[in-house]
């Protein structure tokens, strides 16, 4: 049996895909974006034991030399993470997919799914398998949320998904590069394949003004995704609160800036259009 270190579990959430689900937030991400809003699900705790002593509630001790978390006692006050030199976060735990299935039948009346994200839910990708399976066998709808940078047409993990949500962050190789550190390659033909098979629920980029050429990504991601009327594709304002300042000097688009590369989008025939 698999385990995955998760990050955090919301029991109701209505903006991680159709409907009320569960949203699963495992921890590890293979992309650095600039822009991260969630820099905290990266790197993986290494035991430095540094956020011990500032921790004031007494949610971490050390025992046996490891650092044991108890939510009990956890304000959720973040200088754990803040305090860390990598930007992780100690509290993580690892679930098995029956411990994960059990906290899921706690609310499985009120919820139409479950969507797994992170970090980067596909660098666990026996455990999503499983997981998803089970998942399956109560009844609920899998989805996952996902970067694109692992070859999903190789995965068996496919057969059992039923919907992705993908971020296309820029469609320009050195752009993403410079972005993320990662080239997207894998990214674009991850794109078409799940595109091809009807595995896509939603398509996202973040819009970062003067540092990405958002018309550029935009319009051909709408070209690609003309036709597929089932598809949304959500283009979001890129905010500075919670993101990595220092990493990053860009600015929230305005809402004007915002239809126009909706226009640009529709133009190219891609209707299901959302701007959050």
């Amino acid at each position: 049996m698999s385990k995955a270190p998760v990050n955090k579990m919301i029991p109701f959430s209505s903006v991680d895909g159709p409907g009320n689900r569960f949203a699963l937030f495992l921890q590890g991400c293979n992309f650095d974006c600039l822009y991260c809003h969630n820099p905290e699900t990266i790197n993986m705790c290494t035991g430095c034991l540094r956020c011990v002593s500032q921790c004031e509630y007494g949610a971490l001790k050390v025992i046996n030399r490891k650092i044991v978390y108890d939510k009990n006692n956890c304000t959720q006050c973040g200088k754990c993470v803040i305090n860390c030199n990598r930007n992780s976060d100690p509290r993580v735990r690892f679930y098995s997919e029956l411990e994960i299935i059990e906290e899921i039948k706690k609310v499985k009346d009120f919820i139409s799914g479950v969507t797994v994200s992170g970090g980067e839910c596909t660098l666990h990708i026996e455990f999503l398998t499983e997981l998803g399976k089970k998942v399956r066998e109560l009844g609920l709808t899998f989805y996952i949320d996902t970067n694109g940078s692992i070859p999903l047409w190789e995965q068996e993990l496919m057969n059992i998904v039923d919907k992705v949500m993908l971020d296309i962050k820029s469609f320009d190789n050195n752009q993403h590069i410079k972005l993320t550190g990662v080239d997207n390659s894998v990214v674009l033909k991850n794109f078409k394949f799940l595109l091809q098979k009807n595995k896509i629920y939603e398509v996202r980029t973040v819009i970062v003004p003067d540092i990405l050429d958002n018309k550029a990504t935009v319009n051909k991601v709408s070209k690609i995704l003309a036709g597929h009327e089932n598809v949304r594709y959500k283009l979001i304002k890129y905010r500075q609160m919670g993101v990595r300042k220092e990493k990053l000097n860009s600015y929230t688009p305005s809402t004007r800036d915002m239809n126009e590369l909706a226009e640009i989008a529709k133009k190219n025939g891609c209707m299901n259009i959302i701007i959050t």
